[in-house]
């Protein structure tokens, strides 16, 4: 499987959370379509189906993340 590189990780879990943060699921129609197209970029560059699991395997192909590291695993 290929794999982005680091920067483009960062780069687009940096713009979700952003998008998240300014709550663009309830904007615009312009806000709620860019934070659907970095969603799906970010599950396509990480090969799953979900948001949630291409968060986890984005942060887990970064550069320092320990496999064993729960700190990915929302508390609840």
């Amino acid at each position: 499987m290929l794999m982005a590189h680091p920067a483009v990780l960062t780069d687009l879990i940096r713009q979700y959370e952003t998008l998240r943060a300014l709550h663009a699921e309830n904007g615009s129609p312009e806000a709620r379509q860019r934070l659907a197209d970095v969603s799906y970029t970010l599950c396509v560059v990480t090969g799953t189906r979900d948001i949630d699991a291409a968060l986890i395997a984005a942060r887990h192909q970064l550069p320092g993340a320990h496999p064993e590291d729960d700190s990915l695993v929302p508390s609840a």
